[in-house]
Formats: structure tokens, C-alpha cells, sequence
């Protein structure tokens, strides 16, 4: 058996007893790629290694410590009550803000996961004060941060309009930009329709911090906090700095001033989902070395009829995209794409603009950035329970998202 079939086998089984098992799909993963690396690829630990998210491990870490101290100190609060205060009280419209200043942040060139480890703490933890659900505040953060992700400069719209110049093809770039942020909105609407009613149960362990026992009360803590999180803010947007390790930086100056809590800080670090997410995305790089994701691209792309073969790349990157870099796939799947459309009559900025919303909504994914993030900032729920969640959810996108993409930018180009 080839070394493609096996690492889609593999991926599989390890979905299916993640599932059916109390087992974190992490420690499968490493194991898989051991073994699939040195029996099936004959790769040695190094090889099998590079694939580890190193920057992914770094920004989790970083961006949970620090918002744990900054719960426990009570800032937290203080911005949920501002949130609050800012709406008028009118608690629905939070995730529609959260929204818009995602959007704003990715359109201007914020890295996606910058913006989505900016916001997603924020949003939790008002979502668990006022219990909504976790799971529609955090996908429509991560909606809103893809709705701006391809601005004519923002990080992704300059990657795909310079791939596209280098082309014969005319594509505007507003086009991408605008469909892009209209699927998202609507996206998000039906998100926030299905879910805005359901409410997580607390465990018992989600008892409040000391910061929210004296919410009211701002202290020299809370304003030192406050201004370590925009520094964080200039360091990340301003200066394109890790945002992992600025947050660390951050943390580690506030748990010098906060001993007595330091501890408890550490544990508020998601390793469960560190694990998940690392265990992963390694495997991915085992995917990538055994020629699986070229080898499902390939076949999607001499299927035959232009139409069928622009919905089968959309559906493709999509799948890969939930697993794999975004922007990785994205820079694979245009070069794939070119050919196709000067072949045929296909709408090259209906296609473009199709696949790249196709490559980015999935991220949603727990075992990329966002949805790791959302994951491990979620307040007040049961693990296990909230992660199945999002795979749910990130199925219902990756099966349906693709098509109406399809259906809404390339179909109506061809009739």
C-alpha cells in the first residue's frame, strides 16, 4: 500500500477513536507520525519533527497565560463590563462587534490569528458572564477576521493579487475582497441565527477568579494589565512582533507583581489543547511528506469537466485547508487553478475569489490557529464536549461552505 493511502487511513482511524474515546486526537497523531515517518517514509525523529508548530505552540501559550492572569486580576471584567456599557447593555450585539473590529484589524494587514488571539479572550469571557454560546461568539470573531482577510492590503489579499498578476488573468482585487466579506457576513448571520440561544452549562470548577469577585474595584493591577495589552497591540499590528512571545513577556512581568496567583496562572494554560493542536499539525507535515495533499489536488484537478473540476478544487482546499496552512494551500491550489481558467470560460475572479473564501472559512478548525484558540480560551464548558463542537461545526462549513462558494461566484458565470 502507498504511503498516501496509508496516511489517509491512519487520519481516519485516529478521527474515529478520538471520537468514539475519551483520547486526545494529539497523542494519536504523534504516534501516527512516528510510525508512518520511519516505517512508511523512512524518515529519522528530525524530519518527522520539522512539521512541529513551534510559532502555533509559542502564540497558544502566550495568549492563554497572559488573558489567565489578566482574568484573575480582574481586567478581564473590566473590559467585559466596558463591552457592556458600550452597547448599552444590549448583550447581543457584543459578537457583532467583536465582528466588525475583526474585520477592521485583518483589513488594515493584521495577520488573521493575530487578530482572532486579540479578541477571542475578550469575547469568552463575556460570552460566559452572560451566557451565550461560546461556540457562536468565537466563529463569528473568526468570521469577521476572515471577512477583512482579503483587502487589497491586508496579508492574504496582497499574497493572492500578486500570485494573480504574474498571470494572463484579470482579476480585481476588490472583487475578491468584497465576496469574500459578503460571504462572511452571511456566514456569520446564519452562525449567530442557529446558535445565539444556546448557553453552555458551568462546571463546578468555573468558579470566578478574584478579579471577578471586585470587578468594580480598578487597581494599579488592572491599569498596568490594561497597558501591557496595548503594548501587545502596537507590538502584533504595529511591528508584526510574535504575538506569542509578547504575551509571554507581558505575563511574565504581571506574575512578578502578582506572585500569590502565579501558579494558578500556569494552570490557566490550555496543554490539553496545546497537545491537540501540536500533535496535529505535526502529522500534517507527515501528509505533506508523503505526497498526500499533492496527490489529492492532482486528482481533483483532471477530473474532466472545468465546472465539476472548479467545485472539486474548492471542496479540496477546503478539506486540506481544515488540517493544513491556509496560506500554504492557497499558494499551491492558484498555480492549479490558472491553467483551468484560461481553458475554459470559468469566471477567473469568480473562481479566485471561491477558492480563497473555500481555504479560509474552515479555519475554524481546532487544529488551526483560530479554532485553537477558541478552544482553549472557551470559559465555563467541558472540553471534550466543546470540541466536538467545533469539529461539528467545522464538518457543516467544510461539506456546505465550498458548494454555495461555488454555487454563488463560479455557477452563475457558466449559465
Amino acid at each position: 500500500m502507498s504511503p498516501e493511502l496509508i496516511s489517509i487511513g491512519a487520519l481516519v482511524v485516529m478521527f474515529l477513536v478520538a471520537t468514539l474515546l475519551p483520547i486526545n486526537i494529539g497523542i494519536l497523531a504523534f504516534v501516527a507520525a512516528f510510525l508512518i515517518g520511519t516505517a512508511a517514509l523512512g524518515l529519522d525523529s528530525e524530519q518527522i519533527f520539522e512539521g512541529f508548530p513551534v510559532s502555533l505552540f509559542v502564540t497558544i501559550v502566550g495568549v492563554t497565560y497572559l488573558f489567565s492572569i489578566a482574568q484573575r486580576n480582574g481586567t478581564i471584567d473590566l473590559l467585559v463590563s466596558q463591552g457592556v456599557r458600550f452597547v448599552r447593555g444590549r448583550v447581543a450585539l457584543i459578537p457583532w462587534v467583536l465582528f466588525v473590529v475583526a474585520a477592521a484589524l485583518t483589513a488594515f494587514g493584521t495577520f488573521t490569528p493575530a487578530a482572532v488571539a486579540l479578541l477571542v479572550p475578550i469575547g469568552m469571557s463575556i460570552a460566559f458572564h452572560h451566557g451565550m454560546s461560546p461556540l457562536m461568539m468565537g466563529m463569528m470573531i473568526i468570521c469577521g477576521a476572515h471577512a477583512g482577510a482579503f483587502s487589497p492590503i491586508a496579508v492574504s489579499g496582497v499574497l493572492v493579487n500578486g500570485m494573480i498578476a504574474d498571470t494572463p488573468l484579470s482579476v480585481s482585487p476588490l472583487v475578491v475582497f468584497l465576496a469574500s466579506f459578503g460571504f462572511n457576513v452571511l456566514l456569520s448571520a446564519i452562525t449567530f441565527v442557529l446558535l445565539r440561544r444556546r448557553t453552555e452549562e458551568r462546571p463546578a470548577d468555573g468558579e470566578p477568579g478574584e478579579g471577578e469577585r471586585g470587578a468594580g474595584n480598578v487597581g494599579w493591577r488592572q491599569w498596568l494589565t490594561l497597558a501591557l495589552l496595548a503594548g501587545l497591540v502596537i507590538g502584533a499590528l504595529g511591528f508584526h512582533l510574535q504575538i506569542g512571545f509578547l504575551a509571554l513577556a507581558a505575563g511574565a512581568l504581571l506574575a512578578l507583581v502578582d506572585m500569590k496567583n502565579q501558579a494558578k496562572a500556569v494552570d490557566g494554560i490550555s496543554w490539553s489543547t496545546i497537545l491537540l493542536v501540536a500533535g496535529m499539525v505535526t502529522y500534517v507535515g507527515i501528509l505533506g511528506k508523503a505526497g498526500t495533499i499533492d496527490m489529492i489536488s492532482e486528482h481533483a484537478a483532471h477530473v474532466g469537466a472545468p465546472l465539476v473540476v472548479a467545485l472539486l478544487l474548492c471542496l479540496t482546499v477546503a478539506i486540506t485547508s481544515a488540517f493544513a496552512s491556509s496560506t500554504a494551500i492557497l499558494t499551491a491550489i492558484i498555480p492549479i487553478a490558472v491553467p483551468l481558467l484560461l481553458s475554459s470560460h470559468l469566471s477567473a475572479a469568480g473562481l479566485i475569489a471561491a477558492l480563497a473564501i473555500s481555504t479560509t472559512i474552515v479555519d475554524v478548525s481546532p487544529f488551526s490557529t483560530n479554532g485553537a484558540l477558541v478552544l482553549s480560551n472557551a470559559r465555563g464548558v467541558d472540553r471534550q464536549r466543546f470540541y466536538r463542537q467545533i469539529i461539528g461545526y467545522t464538518c457543516g462549513i467544510v461539506a456546505f461552505g465550498p458548494v454555495l462558494a461555488w454555487g454563488a461566484l463560479v455557477l452563475p458565470g457558466v449559465l
